[in-house]
């Protein structure tokens, strides 16, 4: 399980993760070059980052690595720069590293990769790296919204075993026996995909949780369900749920999941209770 989480400080990933890490209260650290500079500014001291006594971005990469259990480098889209030197590095220095293409993969799908990689080398201390804001302005958000569904699937600063993905999972093998017509089906179809374990940590998320979760997942239940135009009745069955008028797919997937939450909800006198 990750208990610290460091990074060079910079604008865009880097700074994502400490704040997420600051969000959570989960330790952080790492190693910035001298002045504390980055692209906007000197950063400030609420980071609790080291300053290297030159300014050497090298320099820095390499203690950020060799200080970590194992890099996590978020993209959209191939590593260049100095993501790609971090990459080559922890790989010349025989260091666990896992790079996150978020052109080809959903942000949920991200985050399961990015469980699925702590739990198989035993991360602890987890270094984050990848494009700075300038290279990529919407990477901050993004890499927020990643680390918080990994905090949510319990990576991150838990003592839950690993949250294993059955054979039938929703995401990847669950094949529906029809397209819901009702939000009720909806949830029904997605709660069967559902390990026990995912089950029980749904059941525990208080209500603000469940809705930062359910945002990175929103692409795929808009696709399972057909959401939209080629589902009307589940569609219109939202509509009417969420009392807006609107069309919009993901007030449809806030629905769907408020509805799977409130039935495990119903069955939590069998659910074991877990941190969330």
């Amino acid at each position: 399980m990750v208990k610290k989480i460091i990074s060079g400080g910079q604008t865009g990933v880097d700074r994502a993760a400490l704040d997420f890490a600051m969000k959570f209260d989960i330790p952080h650290g790492g190693w910035i070059i001298k002045g504390r500079i980055a692209e906007d500014g000197v950063l400030d001291d609420r980071y609790k980052v080291q300053e290297i006594p030159e300014s050497s971005y090298p320099r820095r990469t390499l203690k950020n690595i060799l200080d970590s259990d194992g890099t996590l480098l978020i993209s959209r889209g191939p590593l260049t720069g100095g993501s790609d030197y971090t990459r080559k590095m922890a790989i010349s220095r025989s260091r666990p590293c896992i790079h996150i293409d978020l052109s080809l993969m959903s942000s949920f799908q991200a985050a399961e990769n990015i469980r699925d990689w702590i739990f198989d080398n035993k991360i602890e201390i987890l270094n984050v790296g990848g494009p700075r804001k300038s290279k990529d302005p919407n990477i901050y958000k993004d890499v927020l919204d990643i680390l918080e569904t990994a905090f949510y699937l319990d990576v991150i600063d838990t003592n839950m075993p690993h949250m294993s993905v059955p054979s039938g999972s929703f995401r990847e093998n669950h094949t529906l026996p029809q397209i819901p017509k009702t939000i009720d089906q909806a949830a029904d179809i997605f709660i069967s995909g559902l390990s026990f374990g995912d089950r029980t940590k749904i059941a525990n998320l208080s209500p603000s949780k469940l809705k930062s979760m359910t945002q990175p997942m929103g692409e795929e239940i808009i696709a399972r369900f057909s959401i939209g135009e080629h589902n009307p009745d589940l569609t219109s069955a939202c509509r009417e749920a969420s009392g807006t008028g609107s069309d919009d797919q993901n007030v449809a997937v806030q629905i769907i999941m408020e509805r799977v939450w409130e039935k495990l909800r119903q069955k939590r006198n069998v659910l074991k209770v877990v941190k969330s």
